[in-house]
């Protein structure tokens, strides 16, 4: 069987004197992959107060957020263990931000490990998910339209 899922998150991109703010995911099988600080909205929520909600949650931050640098899709499907297979389509909203204070600590329980200032040129030979590239694009282009380019 296969199941349609729409999944809305926040990303805010930091990026200060040469390095970008990163989280470590945690994947249910235990796989790890650096990620930008964010993640899903809660129901009702604004994008803007997810942005800032999760990089308190994944780094012990707090961020303002300066401006909208655009949106990042993602369309594939997914297992779904015994259930089936996941028709999973991801609407990432991307903001750069800079910090106003807190400091770096990593989550306990929940979706990341660790915290990190990841120097810009080392980003490349990480362990990553897309949303990295993704959101650095963004940050480096400022397309008019908000979107990264395709492959």
């Amino acid at each position: 069987m296969i199941t349609r899922e729409l999944r809305v998150s926040a990303y805010a991109i930091c990026v200060e004197d040469g390095r970008i703010l990163l989280a470590r995911w945690v994947g249910p099988a235990g796989e790890r992959l650096w990620t930008l600080p964010g993640g899903g909205l809660d129901h009702g929520e604004d994008p803007v107060d997810a942005a800032i909600r999760e990089v308190e949650e994944e780094t012990g931050y707090t961020v303002a957020i300066d401006t909208l640098l655009g949106i990042s899709t993602l369309h594939r499907p997914y297992p779904r263990g015994t259930e089936g297979q996941a028709d999973f389509h991801g609407v990432r909203v991307m903001y750069e931000g800079h910090i106003t204070g807190g400091a770096l600590r990593h989550e306990i329980g929940g979706s990341t490990d660790r915290a990190a200032w990841i120097p810009l040129a080392e980003v490349s030979g990480l362990e990553r998910s897309e949303v990295v590239d993704a959101g650095l694009a963004l940050h480096r282009d400022r397309p008019p339209h908000g979107r990264v380019a395709g492959p």
